[in-house]
């Protein structure tokens, strides 16, 4: 539960205690509690270790806190940075089937290369919603807006099914029929990053399975394009930021 602690402190752009503002990444240098530092594991790339270390350890956590696994059927709703890494854990932890939901069918091809079983088009198939009715049992939500078909997501669950958002809404969430909801025992929960406990969990499980993240280096002199590159939708899935040192900093 640490990762919902009131008087935590974010990793970048927040202030410690003293005053203090965290840079993340982006310092020279940093003190922080052992416990909240994680050991990479031998085989796992820095470039997909800093990916999960963010958007690998949000998919992460409302996976294994909602019991994901050799019986569950998992949809993921997004293929972006924070989808793909939902793709790749629920495979590996062993789920019955994987559905990928995106809007077009654009990446279809991607979704079943990262092992998604089936892959639904929402705003090209007009029957996706009936096809896959009380189809999951967990629902993990990467994306937000006012337009989101989310009352037909919550038709996709099976009873006592639940629906996790972690793609953070900047407006609020579409109004819904609750009694649908009361008639099936549909959960709607949301989740932030993971706790430390997971967090260890998932590297070594990325470790042990081989699983690496769909990213793309770039040096960090060009992090303002990287920027709108990724604002025009141009990651595939994720841009990582590459600090190389001189040998006078080495």
């Amino acid at each position: 539960m640490e990762n919902y602690c009131p008087r935590r402190v974010g990793t970048y752009g927040d202030r410690y205690p003293n005053g203090g503002i965290s840079y993340g990444g982006f310092a020279d240098y940093c003190r922080h509690n052992s416990y909240s530092v994680f050991s990479i594991p031998e085989g796992l790339a820095s470039e997909d270790a800093a990916v999960m270390l963010c958007a690998g350890s949000t998919v992460y956590e409302p996976l294994k806190e909602n019991g994901a696994g050799p019986s569950t059927r998992v949809g993921i709703v997004g293929l972006g940075g924070l989808g793909h890494l939902g793709v790749l854990f629920a495979k590996a932890m062993g789920c019955q089937h994987v559905v990928a939901f995106s809007r077009s069918m654009k990446k279809k091809e991607d979704a079943l290369k990262l092992g998604a079983d089936e892959y639904v088009a929402t705003a090209e198939e007009e029957d996706w919603a009936e096809r896959y009715a009380s189809t999951l049992d967990l629902i993990v939500c990467t994306v937000s807006g006012t337009g989101m078909p989310l009352q037909r997501y919550l038709g996709l669950l099976r009873p006592k099914g639940r629906f996790c958002q972690v793609g953070i809404p900047e407006e609020p969430l579409p109004s819904l029929d609750a009694m649908t909801l009361v008639l099936n025992g549909t959960s709607i929960a949301f989740s932030d990053s993971a706790s430390p406990g997971n967090i260890r969990e998932m590297l070594g499980l990325a470790a042990k399975k081989g699983i690496k993240a769909w990213t793309q280096m770039r040096p960090m002199e060009e992090a303002n394009q990287a920027v709108a590159d990724m604002e025009k939708g141009e990651a595939r899935f994720r841009f990582v930021l590459e600090n190389r040192l001189d040998e006078r900093q080495r």
